[in-house]
This record gives C-alpha cells, sequence and structure tokens, in this order.
C-alpha cells in the first residue's frame, strides 16, 4: 500500500512528552517520506467528531521540551460506548464506523495513536474493525504489557525522587512519618524506583500486600535504632493484606481502582507507633512539567520508528522498547494486559538489600 497521508492523535492522561512523540512522527513523516500529517483533537473524541489540523514542520517547531500536547487529549471518551440521548432516553452507541468514515474522508492510510493500556486496547479494536493502526506507549506507570519502558515514567520518577528529597528534611526535624502518595493503582513501578531512588525506608506497591503491623514494627526498629523518622513511598493501589478490591467499568470503560490507602495508612501508624505521620499525595504534579532528558529521547526513537513501521507496512503493532532496543508487538498481544512487578524480580531484592521494608 502506498501511503501518502497519516493521522495522529493523543489520548488518555497527559504525561511528559507526548509533545516531543508527536513532533517525532511530523519531523520523520515529512522530512523522510514527505507525507501528509493530520491531526485530530482531544483524542479519540476528535476522531469522531471529525475535530482536525493539519500539521506541519512549523506547528512543531520548540514543543520538543513542552509538557502536555498541541494536540489536547481526554481520558473520559470510549469511541465504541458514545453516549447519545434519544428522545430523553441515554443510549450507547459502538462509532467505530463514524471514525473510519472520517479517515476516509481525509485519505489518511494510517492512524497513529499515542496513548496508555486503554488508548492501546481501543485501538487493537480499531485494527479489528480493519483500520490500519500503528500505536506509541505512553504511561506514567510503566504499566504498558509488552514494552520494558513507556515514556513519561521516568520524569514522573524524577518527580517523585525530587519530593523525596525534600521530605527527608522536614521528617527528620519534626520527628515524624512522611508518606509520600504516587501514582500506580495496580502496577507499583513508580513507587518502587522513586523509593529506591530517594533512600524510602518502606515502600508499598499493589503486588505485595502489607501488613500494617510489620510496616510499623519497621519504622519502630528505625526509632530505637536512633533514627527518629522515616520515609514511606505508597503506590496509591498499595493495599493491605486481606483487603476486597472491586474493580469497576466506568464510563470510559476503563479499570478503575477504587480508594487509596495513604489516609487510612497513616491513621493506623500513628495509632500504633504514636509517631506523628503525614500525607503528601503529589497527584498530577507527576504528569505535569517539561520531559526528562530520557524521556525525550524515548518518546522521539519511538515516533521516528512508528513512522517506519507504517512506510515499511508493519502496521496494527505498537513500537516497544526490548533490551534496550527499539522493536514492536502486535496490538493484539498487549491490549488488555498490564505489566506489572514482578514480586521476586532483582529490583525488589535489591531494595530489601538496601534495608527496604515492603510490608510483607
Amino acid at each position: 500500500m502506498e501511503i501518502k497521508r497519516i493521522g495522529v492523535l493523543t489520548s488518555g492522561g497527559d504525561c511528559p512528552g507526548l509533545n516531543t512523540a508527536v513532533r517525532a512522527v511530523v519531523k520523520s513523516a515529512i522530512n523522510n517520506y514527505e507525507y501528509d500529517i493530520i491531526g485530530f483533537r482531544d483524542g479519540y473524541r476528535g476522531l469522531v467528531e471529525n475535530r482536525f489540523r493539519r500539521i506541519e514542520l512549523s506547528d512543531v517547531s520548540g514543543i520538543l521540551d513542552k509538557g502536555g500536547t498541541i494536540l489536547g487529549t481526554t481520558n473520559r471518551y470510549n469511541p465504541f460506548s458514545v453516549p447519545f440521548d434519544k428522545d430523553g432516553t441515554k443510549t450507547l452507541r459502538d462509532m467505530s464506523e463514524r471514525i473510519r468514515e472520517n479517515l476516509a474522508m481525509h485519505s489518511i492510510d494510517c492512524l497513529v495513536v499515542i496513548g496508555g493500556d486503554t488508548t492501546i486496547r481501543y485501538a487493537s479494536m480499531l485494527c479489528e474493525k480493519g483500520i490500519p493502526v500503528v500505536a506509541i506507549p505512553k504511561a506514567i506507570e510503566n504499566d504498558i504489557y509488552g514494552t520494558e519502558m513507556s515514556f513519561g515514567f521516568m520524569t514522573a520518577v524524577n518527580t517523585a525522587t525530587q519530593a523525596i528529597d525534600k521530605l527527608h528534611s522536614t521528617a527528620e526535624a519534626h520527628h515524624r512519618v512522611m508518606v509520600l502518595e504516587v501514582m500506580g493503582r495496580v502496577s507499583g513501578w513508580v513507587a518502587l524506583e522513586s523509593g529506591i531512588a530517594g533512600g524510602a525506608d518502606v515502600i508499598l506497591i499493589p503486588e505485595i500486600h502489607y501488613d500494617i503491623q510489620k510496616v510499623a514494627r519497621a519504622i519502630l526498629q528505625r526509632r530505637n535504632a536512633g533514627k527518629g523518622f522515616s520515609i514511606i513511598v505508597a503506590a496509591e493501589g498499595a493495599r493491605p493484606v486481606g483487603s476486597v478490591v472491586k474493580s469497576i467499568e466506568d464510563t470510559r470503560g476503563d479499570f478503575t481502582y477504587q480508594g487509596g490507602t495513604s489516609n487510612l495508612l497513616a491513621k493506623e501508624l500513628e495509632s500504633l507507633t504514636s509517631i506523628e505521620t503525614r500525607i503528601t499525595v503529589l497527584g498530577y504534579l507527576q504528569r505535569g512539567g517539561d520531559p526528562s532528558a530520557y524521556d525525550r529521547i524515548l518518546s522521539t526513537r519511538f515516533g521516528a520508528a512508528a513512522v517506519k513501521m507504517i512506510h515499511n507496512g508493519e502496521v496494527n503493532r505498537m513500537v516497544c522498547m526490548d533490551q534496550h532496543t527499539i522493536k514492536s508487538i502486535p496490538l493484539h498481544e498487549t491490549a488488555g494486559r498490564i505489566r506489572v512487578v514482578p514480586p521476586g524480580s532483582e529490583i525488589t531484592e535489591i531494595a530489601r538489600d538496601m534495608g527496604v521494608s515492603f510490608g510483607d
């Protein structure tokens, strides 16, 4: 198939590196293959509603180091289940045929989708409808199955590590336990790596259920050893042993973890240890700001690789990293799966060697 025009969109939660990836797609496509580029606004919503813009080289000038995305994004839109009001009754419609019509209207030969696990799952579903797609993985949580690294992750780890560094001084001054809650509903990579980098004393992740008594014991052992403060890094999806986690399908059709454990954790620890405990929730600070040098390089590599794949006819695949080499994986192999921290992995064992408690 001769390629003349490709489409591109960013979808899901924003993260550092999205603009860099868009820039790489546009520059590689125009400079190397003279493709036309059509960008769709606000993710799949723009694709369904046909909100678009033609993108030229001048449009991506100066965005390499900028956070956010010039195309906009949304993480609350499922193109296969779009709500409509019909005679006062709410109905849900599959708009994939509308997507096909809009792509045909613009003579788009292949669509580049930049997003996380839900975005990639929808991309795989579009492939099943006969729409050629190449996906680029981004994820703060680094939880996309099939790639050892997604862009946005290392910037989030840097942000969390800086927060831990700052919490150390105030924790020591006030002899407190400081709990830092970071992103990670079902995957604890941010908590694990930032915790190691920042010298946390306790790291709590979804993959290893914690015993609050053992967490308290680790804190009291530090106090008995002359350390009057402790730093705990907790993924938002960390939970105690025996807890029941409920998941729901919300209006986006996403898996959603119901609840975080930081507030309950802090209250229980203060009761068990009699040490003042304070919480800091990083939240959207992990999504904002300029991408790190690592993420700029990775998103550039991903973007250029995606265009080369299209040129070579390698569609319906996701760009990925395998042993630091850029490769690709069929979309159906990654869609609907999550990359989690193996409890007995080398990195968790290194953390234990450093004296970190996982509360297990």
